[in-house]
């Protein structure tokens, strides 16, 4: 697995699908993404620290596990199947116990970001998408 930081957010408000780059930590490859516009604000809202008056969906879910004494550990994009990409988050139980949830990519980062949680893609993911970046 290659650890990845969110690098930037390209939203355009007359496209219903925007893009997120995913940048390799350790090199210089860039995953490109495509998620919807609900998502990308999401991310983006988070990130530049702008207060809402109440929760979104992803701070909601993000308050759930944190008040079921989960945590999120991290996230992984493992998979690119039709152009699709698979992601899962691994969330630690109050237990100690692993769970590992099957995710869109755009919720997991979303996630990612409220609970800094590190995200991981495949080599196989990075090998098939990746574009290699100034």
């Amino acid at each position: 697995m290659i650890r990845v930081e969110l690098s930037r957010i390209i939203i355009d408000e007359k496209r219903q699908d925007q893009v997120i780059v995913l940048k390799e930590k350790q090199g210089d490859r860039q995953i490109p993404i495509v998620i919807g516009f609900m998502e990308a604000s999401s991310i983006k809202i988070k990130i530049s620290g702008m207060d809402v008056p109440r929760p979104m969906t992803h701070d909601l879910l993000a308050q759930v596990i944190d008040a079921l004494g989960g945590r999120l550990e991290k996230v992984t994009i493992d998979k690119l199947v039709s152009n699709t990409f698979y992601a899962k988050l691994e969330i630690r139980t109050r237990e100690n116990e692993l769970k590992v949830i099957d995710a869109r990519p755009s919720d997991s980062i979303a996630l990612a970001v409220r609970f800094k949680a590190p995200m991981y893609v495949s080599e196989d993911v990075a090998h098939k998408s990746s574009m290699t970046g100034p």
